[in-house]
């Protein structure tokens, strides 16, 4: 029996021992998209039972990532709602409470088997031929239970698994899948110390939360069985499952810490802006239909559909997200990019801007807003606007070692030297005029000019960062630049 007839109650449900992984984000991401879309429940809980691991700072983490990807919940850790803390560690009593219930009604047991009886029985049962399941089958005869019991050893409980049998649930994201209870093991649900595993307190969770639709990673997939026996052992109805594909990265295999940054955290702190890393997020399993390229939380909301994610492996690109990112960037008013961009510049250079300076930022803002992918891109910039020109070395032994660049040096200066309106039309016909006198193209007669008024080949337009520069620092940097030629 699957739980229907009700408004649906999804879950994330991470574990605070690392930093919300991008695979994570986009789990929760779908958890609530599904949730929105279909006047659900969303609900953030805690699976913390994992006290050597867990942290307050990835807790923390994992709240101010969902905060700042912009995935609200209705019930669960910070929130509350009416189970409490929403925190497995503030549970466990429960999980004795139904672990030892099991037990009494005979669909678990206590296991006293030890490691090296394990290994002995998954041995015989290979060179047999037959499934290497355990099924209770080491377990010592009642002499040896009270000889193990005498000398102190607690037990695990394992739970009964129905053989023979199958179980079969139907996938939202994968179809019909069917496990053979043969290969399935007798699972331990609480260890010797009455911690309980993750089997045993997730399910308790979702029976007891009323969960109905379990949206997880396919990494889970073969926990399915022991979790749907559980629920049915309890008396629980079975939610319904959907379990999303592996992010891979663009080799193919599975996204890991070699093929960059995997956690949201990096990723805010980098620059990106979150409606790019959502919209990113969404594509990776799941089209939005209509070709868009950048579909915000409402428009997601809207067209969202379980059935309609894909079952195949995603391919995570850091670089098209970048991409993406330069999208929503550009698509920022300028005032906006502006606001975001003013303390990664003062941070750039240890000092506020004068009133002065950020007028000077508002104005050349649109032609860096273009070229920008990642805010802190802006900094590196209009850095030569703010602080004494630094060589980009590469790009002074690319430019400045040619036979033209000491005369362009000398032309420009003397032109512009004479530019009393000082605007980026004017600056422009005079360094174009520069060019005919020299009989230069633009590459060889602008490119000494940019290096030396912003120190290197890459920069905002020239003709407006030097009117942003204004004529006495221009004037300046270019003999500087040909005192630097002449000294060589």
């Amino acid at each position: 029996m699957t739980v229907s007839g009700s408004a649906p109650r999804v879950r994330f449900a991470p574990s605070p021992t690392g930093y919300l992984h991008v695979g994570g984000a986009r789990t929760a991401l779908y958890n609530w998209l599904f949730a929105r879309g279909s006047g659900g429940t969303m609900i953030l809980r805690s699976d913390d039972t994992d006290e050597a691991r867990n942290t307050d700072e990835y807790a923390k983490d994992i709240v101010d990532s969902m905060r700042w990807l912009g995935l609200d919940w209705d019930e669960g850790i910070e929130v509350g709602g009416s189970h409490g803390s929403y925190r497995q560690s503030d549970r466990l009593d429960r999980y004795g409470e139904v672990a030892d219930q099991l037990v009494a009604e005979g669909k678990a047991y206590e296991s006293f088997v030890t490691k090296d009886e394990l290994d002995t029985f998954h041995a015989m049962a290979r060179s047999l031929g037959v499934s290497p399941a355990y099924d209770g089958g080491a377990e010592p005869d009642e002499f040896g239970v009270a000889a193990r019991r005498l000398a102190g050893v607690a037990p695990t409980i394992r739970f009964r698994i129905p053989r023979p049998g199958e179980t079969t649930f139907d996938d939202i994201v994968r179809g019909g899948v069917t496990f053979d209870h043969a290969q399935v093991d007798d699972f331990v649900i609480l260890r010797s110390d009455r911690t309980p595993t993750y089997h045993l307190a997730s399910t308790v969770d979702d029976v007891d939360y009323r969960i109905t639709h379990v949206v997880r990673g396919e990494d889970l997939l073969a926990s399915t069985p022991k979790h749907i026996l559980l629920t049915q052992a309890m008396g629980g109805e079975v939610p319904r499952y959907a379990h999303l594909s592996l992010l891979m990265g663009p080799d193919g295999k599975k996204l890991s810490k070699r093929h960059g940054h995997t956690s949201i955290a990096a990723y805010r702190d980098e620059g990106y802006l979150s409606g790019a890393v959502v919209n990113y997020l969404a594509l990776l399993g799941w089209n939005p239909g209509e070709d868009d390229t950048t579909v915000s939380l409402d428009e997601m909301v809207e067209r969202f559909q379980l059935d309609s994610v894909s079952r195949n492996p995603a391919i995570f690109d850091a670089e098209k997200l970048a991409w993406l990112n330069g999208l929503y960037i550009r698509e920022l008013d300028t005032t906006a990019f502006t606001e975001r961009i003013t303390p990664i510049v003062e941070a750039d250079l240890e000092r506020s801007l004068t009133e002065d300076e950020r007028a000077t930022l508002q104005a050349i803002a649109p032609l860096i807003q273009e070229r920008t992918k990642l805010l802190p891109d802006a900094a590196g910039q209009v850095r030569f606007l703010f602080a004494d020109v630094a060589y980009d070395e590469p790009s002074w032994e690319k430019v400045m070692t040619g036979t033209d660049a000491f005369r362009v040096l000398e032309a420009a200066h003397k032109r512009l030297d004479g530019v009393t309106d000082w605007r980026s039309e004017e600056i422009e016909a005079e360094l174009r005029a520069m060019l005919g006198d020299l009989e230069l193209g633009a590459s060889k007669g602008f490119q000494p000019v940019r290096v030396a008024v912003s120190g290197s080949t890459v920069s905002p337009p020239l003709f407006e960062s030097v009117e942003a520069l204004g004529r006495e620092r221009t004037l300046a940097r270019l003999a500087a630049a040909k005192a630097r030629l002449d000294a060589e």
